[in-house]
């Protein structure tokens, strides 16, 4: 079964709730960028998040960008979304391996770090996307979005994430949810949401005990009338293409072009992204020399 993500909410209009299941598009991020496993459950937590994040745009022109950068050894996470919750993002150090904390779990807080910021950046296809910043609570991840939530958007939040990675480096689970509180929400409905948070004590044990995303749903949302609004399709993503690549070549400059042509007659660009390499020989890159010079 592929990936996919479930909307509700309750039929007052208290809360809505979104969850996901991402291990596939975990599998590709860490084949495709060769992640350890702390990087994998770091960047699959972040790819889960963007993708709900994602399927709350509202157009095709929209994207949403989640950034993390601690004073960790991981350097910058970075994940990036579309309406559709396509995703596809990176880690600065993907081969990281550090000790697992003294639970014995993938210690995502040490490898990211708490002395940094979340950064979210919602391009709503306008002149100026909207950026807002918070601290990094935990490097955790989902307690830093969800303090992103209550801080930047004043929408009191609740975001649990988790990627469990096999022997072989693998990802044997993975998913996520977002549960928020609307201004409709009493203090007894808060309450309800608090008592069933408890029972909920790992994302990923869920789904080892065959729970999908509509069965957790009801778990968080028990004592709750809610309906499922939507259920779409996610996936990892990567949209680049040649013509891109050119683009960014363009955008160094006529004098560092001719720079580049004089001393390596070559360029050689690998996308953050999915590492595909593009190759420009000095005949290519005197082509886009020549289209600077024209416009």
């Amino acid at each position: 079964m592929s990936d996919y993500i479930v909307r509700a909410v309750t039929k007052d209009g208290s809360v809505r709730a979104f969850c996901a299941i991402t291990k596939d598009l975990c599998n590709t991020a860490q084949k495709m960028h060769k992640t350890s496993p702390v990087a994998t459950a770091a960047l699959g937590r972040l790819l889960t998040a963007a993708s709900m994040m994602g399927s709350m745009l509202k157009s095709e022109d929209e994207l949403i960008t989640l950034q993390m950068v601690g004073n960790g050894p991981l350097g910058k996470v970075l994940a990036v979304s579309d309406y559709t919750s396509r995703v596809k993002g990176y880690v600065d150090n993907p081969a990281l391996d550090i000790p697992k904390n003294e639970k014995g779990k993938l210690d995502v807080g040490g490898a990211i770090g708490k002395d940094g910021h979340l950064v979210v950046i919602r391009d709503l296809g306008l002149k100026e996307p909207y950026i807002g910043k918070t601290p990094l609570v935990s490097g955790e991840i989902g307690d830093d979005l969800t303090s992103y939530f209550a801080v930047s958007e004043q929408v009191p939040s609740v975001v649990g994430l988790g990627v469990l990675v096999d022997v072989d480096y693998s990802v044997k689970e993975a998913g996520g949810f977002i549960l928020q509180v609307m201004p409709e929400a009493t203090d007894d409905d808060i309450t309800k949401l608090e008592e069933n948070i408890k029972y909920v004590n790992s994302v990923t044990d869920m789904f080892l005990d065959g729970l999908m995303p509509e069965h957790i749903l009801e778990v968080l949302l028990r004592g709750f009338e809610f309906e499922i609004t939507e259920t779409k399709d996610t996936s990892y993503y990567c949209n680049c293409t040649r013509e891109k690549v050119e683009k960014v070549l363009i955008s160094v400059g006529e004098t560092e072009l001719e720079d580049i042509i004089e001393k390596d007659k070559k360029a050689q660009l690998t996308c953050h992204f999915c590492d595909k390499i593009y190759d420009f020989t000095e005949e290519d890159l005197k082509d886009l020399l020549a289209k600077i010079k024209k416009d």
